[in-house]
């Protein structure tokens, strides 16, 4: 029974010394956030393939003691790439790769600014969501002009094969000043550098892919402006969340659907 009880805790310790080993892992500097971090290196082994999909990530246990982080650290990050559906937790099994994004996205930003610009645009369906509301029940037709020749510079953007996402953002911002409450435009100010950022990620995303997704990103943007047109506030909220959602989880992944 002994001898048994060694064998085991050797054929353990081996697995540690094996999984130490292939994952190379750095510990989270203390500057910023130590979940984002760990998301963040979770995420470039996924985008580069060293962690195909389906592959089974290292037990909460193992990546406490790979990154010297702690419990509550890798279960918050984990919870940030579940949410983002780059990776599922299947009860009693672990948790595995579910999604792979292109790996054009490791050359367009740095992958530790990932976690943030992911949470950003989380925040984002929350605040433009009932700033569409809001719009669709108060705005002018000085308003509605303004989100129309937004939208016709977007319409402008794509015709050129240009980024966008100054335009992009103007048709976010039209919508907010719509709103007639100060505080939508001074926190989206405050979110600009994110936006921005986050939005020229998606939108560049888009151009490597195919003209259709960006004509879908319009299509969408169609939906919202016709809503706050025809005074329907439910329907503008459900459908800037939607957007914004949506854009989020395109950043993540190849297909031109939502």
């Amino acid at each position: 029974m002994e001898r048994q009880g060694i064998g085991l805790a050797r054929k353990a310790s081996e697995s540690k010394v094996a999984v130490k080993s292939e994952w190379q892992a750095q510990s989270p500097s203390r500057p910023s956030r130590l979940a984002d971090q760990l998301y963040g290196q979770i995420l470039d082994r996924i985008v580069s393939g060293a962690m195909p999909e389906g592959e089974k990530l290292p037990s909460e246990s193992q990546l406490c003691e790979l990154f010297g982080v702690s419990r509550p650290v890798v279960r918050e990050a984990l919870s940030r790439l579940q949410a983002d559906h780059l990776v599922i937790s299947r009860h009693g099994s672990g948790t595995f790769v579910q999604r792979r994004p292109n790996q054009a996205f490791a050359l367009l930003t740095p992958i530790e600014d990932v976690a943030d610009l992911m949470r950003c645009m989380e925040f984002r369906i929350g605040l433009e969501g009932e700033a569409a509301y809001l719009a669709a029940s108060r705005r002018s037709e000085a308003d509605l002009e303004r989100m129309k020749r937004a939208f016709d510079g977007l319409e402008q953007v794509i015709a050129s094969g240009d980024v966008g996402s100054e335009a992009d953002r103007e048709f976010h911002v039209a919508i907010a000043a719509a709103a007639q409450n100060r505080l939508f435009v001074q926190t989206m100010e405050v979110l600009a550098d994110h936006t921005l950022r986050g939005m020229e990620l998606a939108r560049k995303l888009s151009l490597r892919q195919s003209a259709r997704r960006l004509q879908l990103v319009q299509q969408e943007h169609i939906r919202i402006l016709n809503a706050i047109e025809m005074e329907e506030p439910d329907e503008a909220r459900e459908a800037m969340r939607s957007h914004i959602d949506n854009a989020r989880l395109r950043v993540l992944t190849d297909s031109t659907e939502p």
